[in-house]
């Protein structure tokens, strides 16, 4: 028996399978595509998702793949200035998908995770001591795994869902959006390029190696995703928002797609978790699925690693659903919210939400809400009645007197305590960071505060709450 059995190779069950894996849990990943497709739907990587990635060790090599934007427009004309975010990413990361793919992929199999491309999951049984999932591979051989966990990242039509039973509720945004990967003669001078009116809605962005993607609707559009797309039907959309069509031509892929709005009823049932697409799917604005997915997975690792691993009890895998699934819904309305006041299409109702994107923007309590929501570094998660207010809170990057920096601290997956001395009673965190104020904090693997307090008696309970078994303090990062 295994593990954890992922199923989906994207990049939610990569990081998954790296984080599992890197905590000596033996997991495997099954894909049903036997080669990974080198075209990509999502290119934004926010803040909150390169700190998860720094704390892997994988945030800078990423971020060198790809175009950092500190500053762009929604609606095509109010500015989002990402430039004073506190936090070591202070911008937008423009890059391919596949970047991100590769880099996770490497991490995982680097630790140890096996991932069998070519094989379906077909069908999932969860009988409460183990998980059986029954396989099918593209060369006509079947067979089952057992597993003491299975986690569905297997996409919007997720097999795993749909095994367990689950509901999928929600609706169809907007029909008959249009998506190609495109070279260009006379590219705009912006990273990012947005804009609508009264005859559609475009968008345009570099990957940074002569491609860009281009996602457009033209106004009254309902044809069906089947439908037939041709580029100069992409180029006379943009044309008539933005005036030219850049020079569009050979492109590497086009599509047609309806965006929907939908969020599975339960993160968990039982020894089957879900994340990423088969948790919640959304609109393309704001460059949230990716993101969000990468998150889920940063959220489950570490707790499934500590129940594996009998540092913590079963009911640790509860909070999965109670911290993840409101932020998901949170996702969903953001990305729902921007994609229909893209689409407005009475100038009068386009200058109005721009008035007030404007006005809420410049507000510093709002406008640090929205930025805060747009890059992911915003979202805290619930605390318990009696709890510091610093518990649930995303902890930012910060460096000891020895240079040693949290998000290095919390590689491989270890908990870090904070504070102005190291307590004297034992401590099982991974790690001991020295700052010379603020109360004493105990720091999840995934960057968020477990526990705080001016005074360590609590830390013990904390410790067991949340799986923190014992482990060797770091010299790199013990003063």
């Amino acid at each position: 028996m295994t593990g954890v059995v992922v199923v989906g190779a994207g990049p939610t069950a990569l990081l998954l399978a790296g984080d599992l894996a890197a905590d000596g849990v033996e997991v495997t990943v099954l894909e049903r595509r036997r080669e990974e497709s080198p075209l990509t739907r999502a290119f934004a990587v926010h803040a909150r998702t390169l700190e998860q990635l720094d704390a892997r060790g994988l945030a800078d090599d990423l971020v060198a793949t790809g175009t950092k934007v500190d500053e762009f427009r929604l609606f095509g004309s109010v500015s989002v200035d990402l430039s004073e975010l506190p936090s070591r990413f202070p911008f937008l990361l423009v890059t391919p998908q596949y970047q991100v793919e590769r880099a996770l992929l490497a991490r995982a199999e680097a630790a140890g995770a096996a991932i069998r491309r070519g094989v379906r999951a077909d069908t999932v049984r969860d009988d409460g001591d183990t998980v059986t999932v029954g396989w099918t591979a593209d060369d006509g051989s079947s067979g089952s795994f057992d597993a003491g966990y299975v986690v569905g990242a297997d996409g919007h039509h997720s097999t795993v869902r749909t095994e367990l039973g689950l509901d999928f509720p929600g609706e169809s945004v907007v029909r008959s959006l249009m998506l190609a990967d495109v070279r260009m003669t006379d590219p705009p001078p912006d990273v990012l390029t947005v804009d609508g009116n009264k005859h559609g809605f475009c968008f345009v962005v570099p990957y940074g190696d002569g491609w860009y993607r281009v996602i457009a609707r033209r106004s009254g559009s309902e044809l069906a995703d089947d439908a037939p797309v041709r580029l100069a039907e992409i180029a006379e959309v943009a044309r008539r928002v933005f005036g030219t069509d850049f020079g569009m031509h050979d492109p590497r892929w086009i599509s047609r797609f309806h965006s929907e709005e939908r969020q599975v009823t339960a993160y968990r049932t039982g020894r089957v978790l879900l994340a990423g697409d088969a948790a919640h799917v959304h609109s393309p604005a704001g460059g949230q699925g990716m993101n969000t997915g990468l998150q889920d997975a940063a959220n489950l690792g570490w707790k499934l690693a500590a129940v594996l691993g009998g540092r913590a009890g079963d009911t640790l895998l509860d909070t999965y659903d109670a911290e993840r699934r409101p932020v998901g819904a949170t996702v969903l309305r953001l990305s729902g919210g921007l994609i229909r006041a893209a689409l407005l299409r009475s100038a009068l109702a386009r200058d109005a939400r721009n008035r007030l994107a404007r006005t809420v923007l410049a507000l510093p309590p709002a406008g640090r809400r929205v930025r805060g929501l747009l890059t992911g570094i915003g979202f805290a998660y619930p605390r318990s009645s009696g709890d510091h207010p610093l518990v649930g809170t995303r902890m930012p990057d910060l460096t000891g007197p020895g240079g040693a920096r949290l998000y290095e601290a919390l590689r491989g997956g270890r908990f870090v305590l904070i504070g102005p001395d190291e307590p004297q009673q034992p401590s099982s965190a991974s790690a001991f960071l020295e700052t010379t104020a603020g109360p004493y904090r105990l720091v999840r693997p995934d960057g968020y505060v477990g526990w705080a307090g001016d005074d360590p008696a609590g830390l013990g309970t904390a410790l067991a709450r949340w799986g923190a078994g014992p482990a060797p303090l770091s010299p790199e990062v013990h003063p």
